[in-house]
């Protein structure tokens, strides 16, 4: 196994439905981590770039193809080391940048890990009341901003 790199990732899959606004995935992690609503997450490995992570990490958590288009966002958080894995950088890094990513998706089928309970397709509202991150929040409305402005425009 490779040795994590000092960054998270933060994926939105999302479907664009005729007529409709966008439809958001939004996952509910497992009780023993949590049990709370978010987009998938997860630590970078050695050598892999923000975007070759959240494909792998969309692609462990839910079955994503890493050939989807994906979209990195400009939403840009930080997250405590304690709250990923401890202090493995060492006492100089305590806190590690978390890049965001919407990926599209044409059918609603997700395959789950363990990692999950549970996941629901969503509108904007919706997924942004559910989400406890403020991170989360801030990329997902991101997101939305940007495809309701791409099919307007």
């Amino acid at each position: 196994m490779l040795n994590r790199s000092p960054f998270q990732v933060l994926v939105f899959p999302y479907r664009l439905v005729t007529n409709q606004d966008p439809l958001y995935c939004i996952f509910k992690r497992n009780p023993e981590t949590g049990g709370f609503w978010q987009g998938i997450a997860g630590g970078g490995q050695e050598g892999e770039t923000p975007l070759d992570a959240a494909k792998r990490e969309a692609h462990e958590e839910a079955n994503i193809s890493p050939n989807n288009a994906y979209m990195q966002l400009d939403s840009l958080a930080t997250i405590p080391v304690e709250k990923v894995c401890g202090f493995l950088w060492g006492n100089g890094t305590l806190v590690v940048p978390e890049y965001t990513f919407g990926v599209e998706l044409f059918e609603e089928n997700i395959v789950l890990t363990n990692e999950h309970t549970e996941y629901k397709w969503v509108d904007y509202k919706t997924a942004y009341e559910m989400l406890r991150w403020d991170s989360n929040k801030n990329a997902l409305w991101e997101l939305n901003h940007r495809l309701l402005f791409s099919l307007n425009s």
